[in-house]
């Protein structure tokens, strides 16, 4: 019986607590309906004790009352407080005499009324209250009595059914789980049997059966796990060996990969440098051709310039110049030599601006310059290249703003976006509009370029800035225009360039960082 209630036997524990509450769940049910019940006869009881009043007492008050026998009438009203339940008796006669017996300040749970008549003469009415105290008393101590023997005989059914529980259940899944917790792959030969089973085989038995089943399956695992195990021991010596064949050709591999990517590298630079110069040849085809023609200009002037002053040395030589004719040549003089200004200083700013473009192609010094100068200078260059287009170009940049840079970078970038626009985007049109923004805010120069040309295909808008992505393959176009962009602003000028989606044209934004003031110290040479 102790290991039935052990505390460490969680299930019989469990069972005798279910059998508990359910037994007491049902006994307070039973216990609640048997009390209802005789409550409900205890309210008949009284129901009929009063209608036993009405036909017993009532006569015999009348004729009291009517006989003026005060003695009688008292006797008579305290038999009835007597009655069970009965608390307060009250006599009112037509005389105004009141005869009363009992609790008057009782709590009546019923008060009933009954007239008292004589010979078909009303003498008074009989006012009897009653409550209820006895009855839940009664009710009480029933309950308890009920509820005691209840107790006992619960507790009486859980101790057996506990015992039951633990001889037929508990003690044979203990030792199960003793067997289950033993079990290893030592031991496996070692079947699981139940002490004390009759022959009828139950769950339980099944359960065993199913254990042991599985003992042998395990076994048969462990063999073949074994079994696998060497095998794979093997297999791994073998892999090893080919892994070590193939580590090496791998790194051959590797090594001639790299050799390859090296060569590869080479060349993109190579091709970067090489479509750099190209567009510096470019500048230095449209510079040249444009400076060509203020130098005939200056040319034919100044021939026709040497030919009046013959004419005018020999005029003075022969005494034939007169004064008109000295006049005339010299107005003719003076617009030739207006000619050869203007067309010499229109050739001084054409070189000037190619010069300044040019040498920062090749160097790459971080200078202090006026932004709306410089970019000025890399679009009069650029546009010589568009001299039978009609571009509109729109350059907005605060004429003030002096910044440390790299103009270079910013010169490869102007010219490859003009160019970009001018090769792709006004591909079989004379005419397009160009905007270049820029705007400085909180330290960072903001460059907005915009044109209202073809626009991007959507294949190419979001491989825009990779190497080698053109729409002009096998037409001169190597594809390293933008890639060049994208990197100068990367990696040289430590910004950041974006394609904005257009209806019309094409919108790149580029945002780097600036500095105003900048002390560059320059090595002294000993």
């Amino acid at each position: 019986m102790a290991n039935t209630i052990s505390s460490t036997n969680k299930l019989s524990r469990r069972v005798l607590a279910y059998i508990l509450l359910c037994s007491s769940f049902l006994s307070l049910c039973s216990t609640a309906i048997q009390l209802y019940v005789d409550y409900q006869d205890n309210l008949s009881a009284l129901n009929q004790r009063f209608d036993n009043i009405e036909t017993s007492y009532i006569q015999s008050i009348s004729t009291s009352l009517w006989d003026f026998n005060e003695a009688l009438v008292q006797q008579q009203i305290q038999g009835i407080v007597k009655l069970p339940d009965i608390r307060f008796v009250k006599i009112t006669t037509g005389f105004g005499k009141v005869y009363q017996h009992g609790n008057e300040d009782v709590v009546a749970a019923k008060v009933v009324e009954f007239p008292i008549a004589y010979e078909q003469n009303n003498i008074g009415i009989l006012i009897i209250s009653a409550d209820y105290e006895d009855i839940y008393a009664r009710l009480w101590q029933k309950a308890g009595f009920i509820v005691a023997s209840e107790f006992v005989k619960i507790f009486i059914v859980a101790l057996l059914m506990g015992f039951i529980v633990h001889w037929l259940i508990t003690r044979h899944i203990y030792r199960i789980t003793t067997y289950s917790q033993n079990i290893s792959g030592e031991n496996l030969d070692v079947p699981l049997t139940l002490l004390k089973r009759s022959a009828n085989k139950d769950e339980l038995d099944l359960l065993v059966d199913a254990i042991n089943d599985m003992r042998l399956k395990l076994k048969n695992d462990i063999v073949k796990l074994e079994e696998a195990e060497n095998a794979l021991i093997s297999l791994n010596g073998e892999l090893e060996i080919k892994v070590y064949d193939r580590t090496s050709k791998l790194a051959e591999s590797n090594k001639q990969l790299q050799v390859s990517l090296d060569h590869l590298t080479l060349a993109k630079d190579q091709l970067v440098q090489s479509e750099k110069m190209a567009s510096l040849g470019q500048l230095v085809a449209g510079v040249a051709h444009e400076v060509n023609t203020p130098l005939g200009i200056c040319v034919t002037s100044i021939t026709a310039l040497k030919e009046k002053v013959q004419e005018l040395s020999h005029a003075i030589e022969t005494e034939n110049l007169t004064k008109s004719k000295l006049t005339s040549t010299l107005s003719l003089l003076i617009e030739y030599q207006q000619i050869i200004e203007r067309s010499l200083s229109k050739a001084v700013d054409l070189i000037r601006g190619f010069k300044s473009v040019a040498v920062e192609q090749h160097t790459d010094p971080e200078l202090k310059i006026n932004l709306a100068q410089h970019v000025n200078d890399v679009v009069n260059t650029v546009k010589t290249l568009f001299k039978r287009k009609n571009y509109n170009i729109v350059v907005e940049v605060d004429e003030s703003l002096n910044l440390v840079t790299y103009p270079s970078a910013w010169n490869q970038i102007l010219t490859n976006f003009l160019m970009n626009s001018h090769i792709h985007g006004f591909e079989g049109r004379d005419s397009g509009e160009v905007s270049i923004v820029f705007t400085e805010d909180e330290g960072y120069l903001t460059l907005i370029y915009k044109d209202d040309g073809l626009g991007l295909r959507e294949d190419i808008k979001s491989r825009i800035f990779d190497p080698f992505v053109t729409t002009k393959r096998g037409q001169g176009g190597t594809g390293l225009g933008m890639n060049i962009v994208f990197n100068l602003v990367d990696a040289k000028l430590g910004g950041t360039i974006k394609y904005i989606e257009s209806d019309v044209g094409c919108i790149f934004k580029v945002k780097v960082p600036i500095e105003h003031e900048k002390i560059i110290k320059a090595a002294k040479i000993r």
